[in-house]
């Protein structure tokens, strides 16, 4: 039957009828199939209006594809692109919501119709949007279905957050908790994923580190429990992700969170939004206590403190970083004392703490840059007098430790090879219950039951590992034991002897110091504020190597009393002796050096013995410092010369020197070659 209607004109029905179907989702694809025939039915309705089957042209690319933006959305950008050229002389969908739920995406399409004659219609009528009636009416169904989309978010989103308010929403469980038949949450029934996971939080409360958990997993051949895509729990080889996936979630804690990632779309035209974490303090509901807990609470949250504490980011997140073989023992405490940032550790000519962050960020020069050395001495110092009065059972402890340690290694490789067992007698009782006619069900699980086997000798070869670090601890002497016993006594001598590393020691160092912070005012001191972890604070001057003797504080009365108690007669060691007590120093020692007051004597020509430093005279012969002082040329300008063969010469066979003749015809020769004139010089 054919429906005709005012507004179609034969200038319409010279151009395409365009059907655009679209459904929002996947599974309403798969599920509302009934939908799907009435708009794939929109055919017969633009024939009856009067176009040509030839002439009718259904774009359904979008099946899947939400209509709250048009980003990704091919099928209607390509109905916008058509319309724009003119091509098109009507619209149909089922509903106008199905061509757009964004008024942004909406009213530019009315405008593009309106301008190129194009019609829209859907199960209520026909509409022109060059018509103000027209116009009207689609706006406000488009701002009614944009409506509509917010008012569904709505109720579905406060649904959902009061189910989880009161901690009932069923998210995603990880390995080790399942969802029985009633939709309660308990541990998951087999032993060894209960004691794997046990074993990783307790790995990680003793090595403080997650890339240390998974090398003490691969070291012991120790494998992880995860869900495949089917959800059913296969053992596979530990990575990083895996630990940490564990050690970050908190159902392992008993808590039920929800919020704990926002999801961010920067960029429009990205087919997926960005998912950021965000920190603990800023998730959005966390109910405690819903799920059978692994860890506690308090434990967890130390957990992740001590991750974001290692994770080594130093300028922008300001964090620690773990403990690591270096040479510095301030590296991720130490802060600059002038502008207030984190000190890097620069190894490149000698270890140094060096504050770049303003140069990084502004181009400016560094801000300061301290030799490492002294601090570090003076702030272990600082720490082996707040550890002295201290007296611990550290060995008792050790070896308690190292025998958990050692007992939850032997009861994972035990429980591994009680599972390869229960699968090698699984694939026997499935193979022998087959029928033996058929053959090609026979075939597969008389592989499997090989598989099955080969693993298990393969694993009972290997054999369990000997609990070599429990024997290492028992077999200590008495006298390391009773060091164990009072180590705040014995520290410093088992620091110096070598016997502790270097990631152990700064370990030890942080904890008891929380940061410190360093300034150079002087370039002899610099000042070092130890802040410890209850919140106490120690300040040290401490004092550095400079360039020179002029670049330190009291030099020049140091020289004038150096050369007062030379004139007295008094020696170059009894001089420095008595300028150390008085507070002097060299630029290189903390104390002062003969041979700095050797130095500042000779340089004023104060010999106590006439023939130490009295320049040497050997009669009708010239040295090169004297050749050189009568010339007024640098010393080494001749040893060059004498190096390149410039001048030929050979050492006195008893003075062991240079010696030139002491002639007028010498300082001529050389001034000729000074200026060029001659090539070559020989004596």
């Amino acid at each position: 039957m054919k429906c005709t209607s005012e507004l179609v004109t034969p200038l319409h029905l010279q151009k395409k009828a365009l059907i655009y179907i679209r459904q929002s989702t996947l599974h309403q694809v798969l599920t509302n199939q009934e939908s799907l025939r009435l708009q794939y039915g929109l055919q017969q309705r633009a024939r009856s209006l009067g176009w040509p089957p030839e002439e009718i042209e259904i774009i359904d690319a979008d099946l899947g594809i939400t209509g709250a933006s048009a980003h990704q959305r091919t099928g209607f950008q390509e109905l916008v692109t058509k319309v724009t050229l003119g091509q098109v002389g009507i619209i149909l969908s089922t509903e106008v919501t199905r061509l757009s739920r964004n008024c942004s995406d909406w009213y530019p399409l009315l405008d593009v119709c309106g301008y190129r004659g194009c019609l829209i219609a859907d199960h209520d009528g026909i509409y022109d949007p060059a018509t103000t009636n027209g116009r009207l009416l689609l706006g406000l169904k488009g701002q009614l279905s944009e409506l509509e989309l917010h008012t569904i978010r709505a109720r579905m989103t406060a649904g959902l957050l009061n189910k989880a308010q009161r901690g009932d929403l069923a998210l995603p469980l990880p390995i080790g908790l399942v969802r029985d038949a009633a939709g309660h949450v308990q541990k998951d029934p087999n032993c060894e994923i209960q004691d794997r996971i046990d074993l990783i939080f307790a790995s990680f409360v003793r090595l403080r580190s997650a890339s240390r958990v998974l090398h003490f997993l691969n070291e012991h051949a120790l494998q992880l429990p995860r869900r495949d895509r089917f959800g059913d729990v296969a053992w596979k080889r530990p990575t990083g992700a895996a630990i940490l996936e564990i050690l970050k979630n908190p159902a392992y804690a008993g808590a039920f969170v929800y919020g704990r990632t926002r999801t961010l779309r920067t960029d429009r035209t990205a087919r997926r939004a960005k998912t950021i974490r965000l920190p603990l303090s800023e998730w959005r509901i966390c109910v405690k206590g819903v799920y059978p807990a692994y860890i506690s609470w308090d434990l967890f949250e130390r957990i992740q403190a001590m991750l974001l504490d290692n994770y080594a980011e130093y300028d922008r997140n300001k964090t620690r970083g773990v403990p690591r073989d270096g040479a510095a023992l301030l590296h991720g405490i130490v802060y600059c004392g002038e502008c207030g940032h984190k000190m890097v550790v620069q190894y490149k000519g000698g270890t140094r703490y060096l504050c770049n962050f303003l140069r990084q960020k502004y181009g400016v020069p560094v801000c300061q840059d301290i030799a490492a050395d002294p601090v570090d001495m003076q702030v272990v110092e600082a720490f082996f007098q707040a550890l002295s009065p201290v007296e611990l059972d550290v060995y008792a402890r050790a070896v308690a430790a190292q025998q958990e340690a050692t007992a939850q290694i032997l009861h994972a490789h035990q429980q591994h090879l009680e599972r390869l067992r229960y699968q090698a007698t699984l694939a026997e009782r499935q193979f022998l219950h087959v029928d033996p006619e058929n053959r090609l069900v026979a075939a597969e699980l008389e592989r499997r039951w090989e598989m099955a086997l080969t693993e298990l000798k393969r694993a009972e070869e290997a054999g369990t590992p000997s609990p070599t670090p429990v024997n290492a601890l028992s077999s200590l002497s008495q006298e390391q034991k009773e060091l164990f016993q009072a180590i705040g006594q014995h520290l410093p001598r088992l620091w110096r002897q070598g016997d502790v590393a270097q990631r152990q020691k700064k370990a030890l160092l942080r904890c008891l110091i929380d940061k410190v912070v360093i300034h150079r005012p002087l370039p002899e001191t610099v000042h070092a504020r130890i802040v410890w972890r209850g919140g106490e604070t120690t300040t040290l001057n401490i004092p550095v190597a400079v360039g020179s003797l002029t670049d330190l504080v009291g030099a020049q009365e140091m020289e004038r009393l150096s050369l007062e108690w030379s004139a007295q007669g008094q020696t170059d060691e009894e001089i420095a002796q008595k300028l150390t007590t008085q507070g002097f120093r060299s630029p290189m020692q903390p104390f002062v050096l003969p041979s700095t007051v050797q130095g500042m004597r000779l340089k004023h020509r104060q010999f106590q013995v006439r023939s130490q430093s009295h320049p040497r005279h050997i009669e009708g012969a010239l040295t090169i410092s004297q050749l050189a002082e009568r010339l007024d040329i640098a010393p080494h300008w001749i040893y060059d010369r004498i190096h390149n063969g410039t001048i030929q010469i050979s050492r006195d066979a008893t003075t062991h020197l240079y010696l030139f003749p002491d002639k007028p015809s010498t300082l001529e020769e050389f001034a000729q070659l000074t200026k060029g004139t001659l090539k070559t010089l020989h004596f």
